[in-house]
């Protein structure tokens, strides 16, 4: 007797409803990882940091003046860019009053920047679980914080015609080095930025529309996933449970 063949393309046996129609694939879950307040704080500072650091750019070496007409030429883009940057260190302070405390480092952390070779050799099923962000995401988010107070202070020093005046030349020849050097790191720190952001598939997503797939959440940050399991959609760790069951009184934020 000749075994039943199923139709090329069909779909298999568990698939398929009494009436022979196939079942509808249930949609993966998803964990909320961005408020929109927080997409859109994100997006501004992007936009910003784009204006500020080509702006920026023009003055930095001869052979970038080109990127000054962007800005109208590089009169507008002198006067522009103080203010690209002041505007951009502001978005970044509302921005990291939302995400500082995910941001601390911790004895995870450090263990899982001692495994990065791990990571980086495609192991990451080795690597120790981390929260809400690893410790790579959290080192980069202390660069930008300190490169743009780096900025933002030695920036005042020689804003023309502004203040440059109340200080003495050889300070604001310093704060340029400085400013220079800052910038640099900065770059290169965006550069990282982005780069993770799109080599781990699905981050993109969560800056892009918020959430992301249990999945997702479970393979890169298992620690932050079981927090989520255990009923804080912040992703704060769960509370603890009395004698008699009930939550202990947790601090208020």
């Amino acid at each position: 007797m000749e075994p039943t063949r199923r139709p090329l393309h069909s779909p298999p046996p568990e698939r398929v409803n009494a009436d022979g129609m196939p079942r509808p694939t249930p949609a993966a879950r998803t964990i909320e990882r961005y408020p929109p307040r927080v997409r859109i704080n994100h997006w501004a500072v992007v936009l910003l940091f784009l204006c500020a650091a080509l702006s920026g750019l023009a003055f930095f070496h001869p052979s970038l003046f080109f990127l000054s007409h962007l800005f109208g030429g590089g009169t507008w883009a002198r006067v522009l860019h103080p203010f690209f940057g002041v505007l951009m260190v502001a978005g970044f302070v509302l921005l990291a009053a939302h995400v500082w405390r995910d941001n601390r480092l911790d004895a995870g952390d450090r263990a899982w920047l001692r495994r990065s070779r791990d990571l980086i050799a495609g192991r990451e099923e080795q690597m120790p679980p981390v929260g809400k962000y690893n410790g790579g995401q959290k080192l980069v988010f202390w660069t930008f914080a300190i490169s743009l107070l780096l900025l933002f202070v030695t920036g005042f020093v020689f804003w023309q015609p502004w203040f440059a005046d109340a200080f003495p030349i050889p300070l604001r020849r310093v704060a340029v080095v400085i400013h220079s050097v800052a910038a640099v790191v900065l770059l290169l720190s965006m550069v990282i930025h982005v780069y993770a952001a799109i080599w781990v598939r699905g981050s993109m997503r969560a800056m892009l529309r918020g959430d992301v797939s249990e999945a997702w959440a479970r393979q890169h940050h298992r620690r932050w996933s079981r927090q989520i399991a255990g009923g804080d959609p912040r992703g704060r760790e769960p509370p603890h449970r009395g004698p008699a069951g009930s939550a202990a009184p947790q601090r208020p934020d």
